[in-house]
């Protein structure tokens, strides 16, 4: 699944999963994998343990605690949305007069 049409900074929303009707920005893309990581949505709980050396007044370098923690989203369950119609639309290819490859927008046509 190398080639995927979905790219860092683009806006998207979440079709599928408990995070359904989301919408965020992707932080992440993991091709090989078919994987990507939005900004807000699939968060987990983490307990992390204080770590780091102590200094002599005793404060330690990262604190401990429950942190929020994004997880990664299969490309599947994502749509990219469109910038001029704001609709989720699935990605089409057209070659413009430059002769360069970009993406279109299904729905409006309008490059993406």
């Amino acid at each position: 699944m190398p080639g995927v049409d979905i790219r860092k900074d683009d806006t998207v929303r979440v079709m599928a999963g408990k995070d359904r009707g989301h919408t965020g920005r992707v932080i992440r893309v993991l091709p090989r994998e078919g994987k990507v990581m939005v900004d807000g949505a699939a968060r987990a709980k983490k307990h992390q343990r204080a770590t780091g050396k102590r200094s002599r007044s005793g404060q330690q370098l990262q604190q401990g605690g429950i942190i929020d923690t994004e997880l990664f989203i299969d490309i599947s369950n994502v749509q990219l949305v469109c910038p001029a119609c704001g609709r989720p639309t699935r990605v089409g290819h057209h070659i413009n007069p430059e002769g360069k490859k970009v993406r279109i927008c299904r729905k409006c046509e309008a490059e993406l």
